[in-house]
């Protein structure tokens, strides 16, 4: 079987939004579950201003105190030069940098145009290179954009072209809204390919509009083997109030196993994440496959107690 390699964002995509900080233990206790569960790539937190995003404040003291574990590779958002200085100092050695793919996104985002916020990007790219760190790049609203409508995928392609000149190892393609479909995903990616190996791409796709899977799909035909996804779909979307946001890793999991892909990840063990992150968030998570999972468990135990 073909193996898909699925990297956990939860605790950081899915956890800047949450409004009541979380400690680092209580991070620490989601992680060994993923851990436990078989998941191997993560992206553990961000070094942002903690003003601008307090719950990833922690990020020094987490990355210092992460578990060496066989195969577990552990990544942090950095949003600039001096993200990646903290990060350097944290001990991190794979970063990821954000570039939106509209101008309107980045001046709303971050307060920079678009132009400012490519050369940011590639500055801290071949930075990362100069001190021995790998770094990635996600192409962030890479479909549609919630303040300028669709994205023209040339534009993409010219994006992607910048971000591995610059040194990218890895470009995410990101539907951070959750607003792609098939069709969309299928022709970025006949543009893309002819230009670049597939290997170097992932996708990070949004469950807004209930086409994440679909998404997934076109991908994989196109031949990508990585995504992001977020155990329970923690996390969501603030340009689209309300949105179910992440992919989750449950769904993600349950569509790859079912239609013979391999992931190294059991669901049984993703459903006990989904709990701790239920207790240490205080929501009821959970992705579209969660009553079915919890059904067949039941039976299961009923089963066993017969």
């Amino acid at each position: 079987m073909e193996h898909v390699q699925i990297n956990e964002v939860s605790l950081r995509d899915g956890l800047q939004m949450h409004q009541e900080f979380i400690p680092t233990e209580a991070k620490l206790r989601l992680l060994d579950s993923l851990l436990r569960a078989g998941v191997r790539h993560f992206e553990v937190t961000s070094f942002v201003s903690p003003k601008a995003v307090p719950q990833m404040a922690d990020a020094a003291e987490l990355c210092a105190v992460l578990p060496s574990v066989e195969g577990a590779h552990y990544s942090v958002l950095v949003p600039n030069l001096k993200g990646l200085e903290r990060a350097t100092g944290a001990g991190c050695r794979t970063v990821n940098l954000v570039l939106s793919a509209t101008e309107t996104m980045n001046q709303k985002n971050i307060r920079m145009s678009l132009g400012q916020t490519r050369s940011v990007c590639a500055d801290t790219i071949r930075h990362a290179h100069e001190l021995g760190l790998g770094a990635d790049a996600y192409i962030a609203v890479a479909f549609e954009c919630p303040y300028e409508g669709a994205v023209d995928p040339g534009h993409i392609v010219d994006l992607a072209d910048e971000m591995f000149e610059a040194g990218a190892g890895r470009v995410i393609i990101a539907d951070t809204i959750g607003a792609a479909n098939p069709a969309q995903v299928k022709r970025l990616f006949s543009m893309l390919l002819p230009r670049f190996d597939v290997g170097r791409f992932a996708c990070h796709f949004h469950d807004t509009r209930a086409l994440a899977l679909a998404n997934v799909w076109e991908s994989l035909e196109a031949g990508v083997r990585r995504f992001d996804s977020s155990v329970g779909g923690l996390g969501g979307c603030p340009f689209s109030p309300g949105a179910s946001g992440n992919l989750a890793t449950e769904d993600l999991l349950q569509f790859l196993h079912s239609c013979g892909f391999e992931t190294g990840v059991a669901v049984d063990g993703i459903v006990g994440a989904i709990d701790v992150a239920s207790e240490i968030t205080g929501r009821d998570l959970g992705g579209r496959i969660m009553p079915w999972l919890r059904a067949q468990r039941a039976r299961s135990e009923s089963e066993i107690h017969a």
